[in-house]
């Protein structure tokens, strides 16, 4: 990284760091109780507890490797984005096809925009009681939520990307002659991809959302399990650990959408450099 990227790193530190500092200091005074707000060391304390093997190395039955990844905070972190990658797929996957139809034909969008508008403003978790009875718990509710919060995302995105490309592309490609494949093909999707890549990365974060709701109710195991677990037993530094490491997988996957947008869209204006 550049002296420039370290330097926006060690500015957008500053808040954080001081804010901890502040939560420290109200802890080791006293003007909070412990046992609704932990100090910031109890809950790196317990972070690093939840992400460490609670049993004992046994070289006879286990590999090193297979010993590191058995921590729980391991377990919940991929349990839970297996959730959020298959819900996202699904979602994804029908709403793409069916943004690039509506967005494309205005006889398709005449279609089912009515429907979409109407199922669009429901909240995915107004869907539980449903996802309960079709699905019973486990997995299979817990993604179809996922799918659903996903899904409006992506769809929107795609829409208005298609309808919204530039009459001047369109009209050359007329003029030269391309037919109507050619002008969906070559013309429209690689106009509408940034629209696309922005519902994706929108999708993305409203199925991590989804998946920690989902977890609360309809599993037991996962982020959201966990923290809903420490929480009957009353055991805010666990909490607060389990919030944090959301948090830290958000935005590692916040990053990796970003990092994958720009190298996507690296041929378009402003993105060259």
């Amino acid at each position: 990284m550049s002296r420039f990227q370290w330097r926006d790193i060690g500015v957008g530190l500053i808040v954080p760091v001081l804010l901890i500092g502040l939560w420290q200091v109200a802890a080791q005074m006293a003007w909070v109780n412990p046992q609704i707000l932990p100090s910031p060391y109890a809950v790196a304390h317990k972070w690093v507890q939840y992400l460490l093997p609670q049993t004992p190395f046994d070289q006879a039955n286990m590999s090193w490797i297979k010993w590191v990844f058995s921590g729980e905070l391991i377990i919940d972190s991929f349990t839970s984005m297996v959730r959020v990658v298959s819900g996202f797929a699904l979602g994804a996957g029908l709403a793409l096809p069916l943004g690039l139809l509506m967005g494309a034909s205005a006889r398709m969008y005449s279609l089912f925009n009515p429907m979409m508008q109407v199922l669009r403003p429901i909240p995915p978790i107004a869907y539980i009681p449903l996802a309960i009875l079709w699905f019973g718990l486990g997995n299979p509710p817990a993604i179809f939520l996922i799918a659903i919060g996903a899904f409006f995302p992506v769809l929107i995105n795609t829409i208005a990307g298609v309808r919204h490309v530039d009459g001047i592309y369109i009209r050359a490609a007329r003029n030269l002659g391309a037919n109507q494949t050619t002008m969906f093909m070559r013309v429209m999707l690689p106009a509408a991809v940034p629209y696309i890549l922005s519902g994706v990365r929108i999708g993305i974060g409203t199925a991590f959302i989804v998946v920690i709701v989902s977890e609360m109710i309809a599993v037991n195991n996962g982020l959201g399990f966990r923290i809903l677990e420490a929480r009957e037993y009353f055991w805010s530094d666990k909490i607060i650990a389990g919030m944090i490491s959301i948090g830290m997988l958000g935005l590692a996957i916040d990053l990796a959408m970003n990092k994958l947008n720009n190298y996507l869209l690296r041929w378009h204006r402003g993105l060259e450099h």
